[in-house]
C-alpha cells in the first residue's frame, strides 16, 4: 500500500505541473489591460510609483513579460514558495481572502454531502427492494426531477416558498439585521437559519443521481448468486439485504465520496449567488471575471490538488473496504 501510494503521488505531482502550466497558459491569454488597469489603480495612490512602473513591476512579479515557459518557472516559483501575491480585485493578500469566505462554502458542502450520501443511499436501498412498486417509481421521478430540474429554477421555487409565501426565511444574504445585537448562540443560529435554502438546493440537485447509482448497484448485488444461496438457506430478508447486500453496495460508493473532496471546497457559484452567499465559488467567479491573476491561479491550483488528492483517496478506499482489489 505504501509503495503505491508513494508511487501516485509521484505521478500526481508531474499530473499537476502540467495542469499549472495549462492554468498559467490560459491566464496569460487574458488581455493585457487588466495589468494595466491594476497598475493605473496602484499610480493613485498617495506617494506611489508612475504608472509605468507599476505595470513593469506586475507583469516581471507573474512572469507576463517573459515567454511562457520562463513565465511559468517563475509562477511556479511564487506557488511553491508560498508567495501568492495580492489580490487585484479584493485588495488584500490572496490566502487571506481565501481563508475569509472558504469556511462558509466548506460548511455548506460538508453538511449537503453528508444528507446527500444519508438520502441517497437509503432511498436508493429502499427502491431496489421494492423493485417496480409503486415507492421505487415515486422515488425513481424524485430523483429525474432533481436530476433534471436547474439549480436557479429550484432554489427560485424554495425562495418563492419559504421566503416570499410563508416567511420563514430571508431572501438573501448570511447573515440578518439584527445579527449584532445576538448572542453568540443567537449568531450561529442566525447563520444556520440562512443557510438552511442553500442547502437545500445542493442536497436536491445532487442526490438523484446518486439515489439512482445506489438502486443500480443494489439490484446487480440482489441478483448475485451469494444472495441466492442465502435466500436458499432461509436467512431472514432483514438479514439477507442489511447484513450482505447492503455492505457490497457500499464498496463502488467508496469511489464517489472520495471524489467529493474537490467539491466540498469548489463552492458552489450558482447557488451562492443566487442566495447572496459570499463564498469562494462566487467570490473566484468575480475573481476571474475581473481579470484578477493571482487569486485565479492559486484558486485552480488549489482545486487541481484536491481532484488528484480525491482520485488517490479513491484508491485506498476502494482496497481497504475490497479485499479482492490489489493495489500494486
Amino acid at each position: 500500500m505504501a509503495r503505491y501510494i508513494a508511487k501516485r503521488l509521484l505521478v500526481s505531482v508531474g499530473i499537476l505541473l502540467i495542469v499549472i502550466f495549462v492554468i498559467y497558459s490560459l491566464l496569460r491569454c487574458l488581455p493585457a489591460s487588466y495589468v494595466e488597469t491594476m497598475a493605473q489603480r496602484l499610480s493613485q495612490a498617495p506617494g506611489a510609483k508612475p504608472y509605468e512602473e507599476w505595470v513593469q513591476q506586475l507583469n516581471a512579479r507573474y512572469g507576463l513579460d517573459k515567454g511562457i515557459v520562463e513565465g511559468y518557472f517563475v509562477q511556479l516559483k511564487n506557488l511553491v514558495t508560498g508567495n501568492f501575491g495580492d489580490s487585484w480585485k479584493y485588495a488584500v493578500p490572496v490566502w487571506e481572502k481565501f481563508t475569509s469566505v472558504i469556511g462558509i462554502s466548506f460548511v455548506m458542502g460538508a453538511v449537503s454531502l453528508v444528507l446527500e450520501l444519508v438520502l441517497a443511499v437509503s432511498l436508493g436501498v429502499v427502491a431496489a427492494t421494492r423493485q417496480y412498486s409503486r415507492t421505487d417509481h415515486l422515488l425513481t421521478t424524485g430523483a429525474l426531477l432533481g436530476i433534471s430540474l436547474p439549480t436557479f429554477f429550484f432554489a427560485t421555487l424554495l425562495k418563492l416558498v419559504f421566503s416570499v409565501k410563508l416567511g420563514w426565511f430571508d431572501l438573501f444574504g448570511l447573515v440578518g439585521r439584527d445579527h449584532a445585537q445576538l448572542s453568540a448562540w443567537g449568531k450561529f443560529w442566525d447563520m444556520a437559519a440562512h443557510l438552511v435554502l442553500p442547502i437545500a438546493t445542493m442536497t436536491f440537485v445532487s442526490v438523484g443521481s446518486l439515489m439512482r447509482y445506489t438502486r443500480t448497484n443494489m439490484l446487480e448485488v440482489l441478483n448475485a448468486d451469494y444472495i441466492r444461496t442465502a435466500r436458499a438457506k432461509g436467512l431472514p430478508r432483514s438479514r439477507i439485504i442489511g447484513h450482505h447486500a447492503f455492505r457490497n453496495t457500499l464498496i463502488p460508493l467508496v469511489t464517489v465520496v472520495g471524489g467529493s473532496l474537490p467539491g466540498l471546497f469548489a463552492g458552489a457559484l450558482i447557488t451562492e449567488t443566487l442566495f447572496g452567499i459570499p463564498g469562494i465559488g462566487y467570490t473566484s467567479y468575480q475573481a476571474m471575471v475581473a481579470g484578477d491573476i493571482p487569486f485565479s491561479m492559486f484558486y485552480l491550483t488549489f482545486l487541481a490538488v484536491l481532484t488528484l488528492l480525491g482520485n488517490l483517496l479513491s484508491d485506498v478506499l476502494y482496497a481497504l473496504v475490497d479485499p479482492r482489489v490489489r493495489l500494486h
